[in-house]
């Protein structure tokens, strides 16, 4: 890594924040590719909460990135859903199907400061290689097999298949500060930023399209905690804002695993079909969120009227219908 690159780090890897906006601001990002279901649902109404207690507002992006697994009617009716529950919106979304010219200048960026090379692997490839003897990393990281090719090898595995890019982190480690579960310290390992098909990663657009549109905070699931750190990453090589980071519990089925469509009624049209209204999914996830007793139907404004980020539970919630 280069030491001229721009960004700052203390002694114990936690980023420096570069800025801040005026206003706090949150944002939410369904992906088009499906139907909401209750706990992305209730993941929503929390960021509409938290980015209302401080006296800030909440945006909207549509995160379809990806064009073949991004659906009008699925768009369609995830804004239905998120109305029907209260959760409104400032401003214009944003919309990731239009920011490539910023996503490949980040590329260039990122070229131009010596961090990025052309990756090979499939994912079996990858799985193999960290689980090898001798090979001691982090669940799930990069062994780096195609970090140090040189021009010959890179031009002989070129034929098999197309390259995406990685970034060279020197496999850092960076301290992640997050409202309710403290300092993570998590490893970076080398990540793609630019998929073999020449689609843009998730992990670059996100950072790119939160300094767009000026959020200052993310509300998200804490299934992606561990994730966290290549933004942080990412947000300081390319001298963006820094962003406050509050990951959420989730809700489980009644086995405790990640709830999925496979589990039932876990939509809003599943639950209408079983004579819930939103106004009484509303009231069941605040429920789990100690924020309403059984049987009450709180709207969004009385929830805000209750809401207080230190008492939120951390343990994941069951779904029962």
């Amino acid at each position: 890594m280069r030491s001229d690159a721009p960004w700052s780090c203390g002694s114990s890897g936690a980023v420096v924040v570069m800025g801040a906006s005026p206003r706090p601001t949150g944002r939410y990002a369904p992906s088009p590719s499906g139907d909401l279901h209750v706990g992305n649902l209730r993941t929503a109404m929390l960021a509409w909460l938290s980015a209302h207690h401080h006296n800030g507002e909440l945006r909207l992006r549509i995160d379809d990135l990806d064009p073949k697994v991004s659906r009008p009617e699925h768009e369609l009716s995830q804004r239905a859903d998120l109305a029907a529950l209260g959760v409104t919106f400032a401003g214009a979304e944003l919309r990731q199907s239009t920011r490539t010219p910023a996503y490949r200048a980040a590329i260039v960026q990122l070229d131009e400061h010596d961090l990025l090379y052309p990756c090979f692997c499939s994912r079996r490839e990858i799985r193999e290689a960290a689980n090898a003897p001798h090979v001691h990393l982090p669940e799930g990281a990069y062994p780096g097999t195609c970090r140090n090719l040189d021009t010959t090898q890179r031009n002989q595995r070129a034929q098999s298949r197309p390259a995406a890019l990685r970034v060279r982190t020197n496999n850092v480690q960076i301290d992640v500060v997050d409202r309710h579960f403290g300092i993570q310290t998590e490893f970076v390992d080398d990540f793609v930023i630019q998929r073999n098909d020449g689609v843009a990663s998730y992990n670059l657009a996100t950072v790119l399209d939160d300094e767009n549109q000026g959020i200052t905070e993310v509300v998200r699931g804490s299934d992606l905690l561990a994730g966290t750190a290549r933004h942080v990453w990412l947000r300081n090589v390319l001298s963006l804002r820094q962003v406050e980071h509050a990951h959420v519990p989730l809700v489980m089925n009644s086995a405790g695993e990640r709830l999925a469509k496979r589990d039932g009624a876990v939509t809003l049209t599943d639950l209408e079909a079983r004579h819930m209204n939103p106004d009484v999914v509303r009231g069941r996830l605040a429920e789990t969120l100690g924020l309403a007793e059984p049987g009450e139907t709180p709207t969004m404004d009385e929830l805000l009227t209750r809401y207080d980020p230190a008492a939120l539970p951390l343990e994941n919630a069951i779904w029962r219908v």
